[in-house]
């Protein structure tokens, strides 16, 4: 199939697809007339990636756990140390953005919202709020 048919069944476009293949995640077949090619074993591994990055593993990531998927002697601890370090970096963004919703909330509700020109946001976000 071409790369056109390969985004549809993959579910993913075009240019993701080709940037894939840049980087080395996936490698198409090529035509006499150097046309990309893809066969069902490509369409999983796009598949793969996507499934994979959705959970946000990095490009880095997602070149890992192909090769270990693809690698029969394998270890699973391998890939359970891979999702695990995932866990604790989404665990640390989470903390992060509550403590930025926290902050954007008091702003909020620290900000009158009326015709005056005083602000509290905009201070905040200039560094001239108290105590920055």
């Amino acid at each position: 199939m071409n790369i056109g048919e390969a985004a549809e069944a993959s579910g993913l476009p075009p240019k993701t697809i080709r940037y894939y293949e840049d980087i080395g995640l996936v490698t198409a077949n090529r035509s006499a007339n150097g046309y990309r090619s893809y066969a069902d074993k490509h369409i999983h591994k796009l598949r793969f990636i996507q499934r994979a990055r959705s959970l946000g593993f990095s490009v880095e990531d997602c070149r890992q756990l192909l090769g270990l998927y693809e690698d029969h002697g394998r270890s699973s601890a391998e890939v359970k140390d891979l999702a695990k370090t995932r866990l604790s970096e989404i665990d640390r963004k989470i903390v992060e953005l509550e403590s930025m919703r926290k902050l954007l909330a008091s702003l909020i509700r620290d900000c009158r919202g009326d015709h005056r020109p005083d602000c509290p946001i905009l201070d905040e976000l200039s560094g001239e709020a108290e105590g920055t």
